[in-house]
C-alpha cells in the first residue's frame, strides 16, 4: 500500500495550519503582559516583581495542568479538551482588561495557566496524529514555532503600536482575545478524532498509565526540557533589563536586540525539529543545546553593539527555543506508549513549564539581588550547558533513523488508516 497516496493530506495541512494559529496565540496572550507592564504598573500601582508574580503563577499553573490534565484527552477525546480550552483561555485574556488589581490579576493568569496547559499537549498530540511519521518534526517544528513568533516577536510590537495609538492597556488585552474564539469555531469545524482501521478510538485501546515512564526519553525528555526552559525563559525575561541597566542601551536599541529572541525563536522552533526528522533527535538535541550554549556565552562576552548583540541572541535563542519544540514534540511523541500522546507530551511540558516558568525566575531574581543582573545570564548558560550532558544518553526515535524505507511506508499506511473515518 503506498503511504503517500493513502495520506489525508488535506486533513493534515488544515490541521497544522489551525493548530499552528492557536499556538501562537497562546504566545501572544502569555507574553503580552511584558510590554504592557509599563502601562499596568501605573495604573494598578503595580511593582516590577508583581509582573514577574504574574509571569511565573502562570507557568506554573501551566505546568502543573500540563502534568495533570494533559492526559485528559487521551481519555475523553482531543475536541472535548483543546476547544473548550482554546475558549477560556482567549475570554481570560480580554478579562485581564478588567482586572482592578493584583489579586484579580493573578487569578485571572492562573486560570488562563491551567487552560493553556491544557491546550498545549492536546494541540501537541493532534498535529502529531495527523502528521505523516516523515513530516512529523517539521510539522509540530513549524506549529511551535509560532509561540515565539507571536509571543516575543510580534506581541511587543502589537503592544506598543496600540498602545501609541491611543488605545489603553485594558482595550490591547481585550482585542488580542478575539482571534482565539473565531479560531475555536474553526477548530471545531475540522479537527476529528484519530480512529484505528477497526473504527475504535485509540483510547479504548490506550496502554496503562504506568508505561509512561518506561521509554527512557521521558524522564529524561522532562530533565531535558527543564534545561532548556532554564536558558530561554531566564533570558527571555532579564535580556531587556541586561541591555539597558547593565550595557546602558537605548530603550530603542533595547527594544531591537530583544526582538532577536522572537524572531530567532521562530525559525528555531520550527528548523531545528525539522532537521530532526533527516539528522535524528538525538544529535539535533546535542547540536541544540552546544550551539545555544556557544552564542549565549558569546552574548554575554560582548559589549554593547546593538548589531552584534541582535546576532549572537539571535542565533542563541533560535537554537535554545528550537529545543522546546523538539523535546515537546516528536521526542515526546514517538516515546509515549499506545493512547498516550498527550499524557506523556503532558508529563515531559509540566516538568519544564513548573521550574523554567516558575521556579527558574524566581531564582534569576535572587541570583539578581544577590550578585547582579550581570550573573543571571550564567544561570541561563548553566541551563544548556547541563542539556547537552542529558542529551547524551536520550534513545533515538527518528523513523528515518530507526526503521527502512519500506517499514517506514507500511507505518504511515497503518497511521494513515487510523484516521479515516
Amino acid at each position: 500500500m503506498d503511504a503517500g497516496k493513502s495520506w489525508d493530506t488535506n486533513y493534515e495541512w488544515k490541521t497544522v495550519a489551525l493548530l499552528t494559529l492557536g499556538f501562537g496565540l497562546v504566545g501572544l496572550d502569555r507574553w503580552i503582559v511584558a510590554p504592557l507592564a509599563p502601562s499596568m504598573i501605573g495604573d494598578l500601582h503595580l511593582t516590577p516583581q508583581d509582573i514577574n508574580n504574574l509571569v511565573a503563577i502562570l507557568g506554573i499553573a501551566w505546568g502543573v495542568a500540563a502534568i495533570f490534565l494533559g492526559g485528559l484527552s487521551d481519555r475523553i477525546g482531543r475536541r472535548k479538551v483543546l476547544i473548550p480550552a482554546i475558549i477560556i483561555f482567549s475570554l481570560l485574556s480580554g478579562f485581564s482588561g478588567m482586572a482592578m488589581g493584583m489579586s484579580s490579576l493573578l487569578m485571572i493568569r492562573a486560570v488562563m495557566g491551567v487552560s493553556e496547559g491544557a491546550f498545549c499537549p492536546t494541540s501537541f498530540a493532534c498535529v502529531a496524529e495527523a502528521s505523516l511519521p516523515r513530516r512529523r518534526g517539521f510539522n509540530q517544528g513549524l506549529q511551535q514555532s509560532a509561540f515565539a513568533l507571536f509571543g516575543l516577536g510580534f506581541g511587543p510590537i502589537i503592544a506598543t503600536q496600540l498602545l501609541g495609538a491611543g488605545m489603553s492597556w485594558r482595550g490591547v488585552f481585550l482585542l488580542v482575545g478575539i482571534p482565539g474564539l473565531i479560531l475555536a469555531v474553526l477548530l471545531w469545524m475540522v479537527i476529528r478524532e484519530p480512529v484505528t482501521a477497526q473504527g475504535h478510538s485509540d483510547s479504548a485501546e490506550r496502554a496503562p498509565l504506568s508505561a509512561v515512564f518506561k521509554h527512557r526519553n521521558v524522564p529524561l525528555g522532562m530533565l531535558a526540557l527543564l534545561c532548556s526552559m532554564c536558558g530561554i525563559f531566564v533570558l527571555s525575561a532579564n535580556t531587556p533589563i541586561y541591555l539597558t541597566t547593565y550595557l546602558h542601551l537605548s530603550q530603542a536599541q533595547m527594544g531591537f536586540v530583544t526582538s532577536a529572541i522572537g524572531f530567532g525563536g521562530f525559525l528555531g522552533q520550527w528548523l531545528l525539529a525539522a532537521a530532526s526528522d533527516y539528522w535524528g533527535r538525538k544529535n539535533m538535541s546535542i547540536l541544540g543545546f552546544a550551539v545555544g550554549a556557544v552564542f549565549v556565552w558569546l552574548f554575554i562576552q560582548q559589549g554593547p553593539n546593538p548589531m552584534m548583540l541582535f546576532i549572537l541572541l539571535f542565533i542563541g535563542a533560535g537554537f535554545a527555543f528550537g529545543l522546546l519544540s523538539l523535546i515537546t514534540g516528536p521526542i515526546a511523541v514517538e516515546a509515549a506508549p499506545l493512547g498516550l500522546i498527550s499524557t506523556a507530551a503532558g508529563i515531559i511540558i509540566g516538568a519544564g513549564e513548573i521550574f523554567g516558568g516558575g521556579i527558574a525566575p524566581v531564582i534569576a531574581g535572587s541570583i539578581a539581588s544577590s550578585y547582579g543582573i550581570q550573573d543571571v545570564l550564567y544561570f541561563a548558560l548553566a541551563g544548556l550547558v547541563l542539556g547537552i550532558v542529558v542529551s547524551l544518553f536520550l534513545k533515538e526515535t527518528a523513523p528515518r533513523k530507526v526503521q527502512g524505507g519500506s517499514d517506514l511506508d507500511r507505518l504511515e499506511s497503518r497511521m494513515g488508516s487510523a484516521l479515516e473515518g
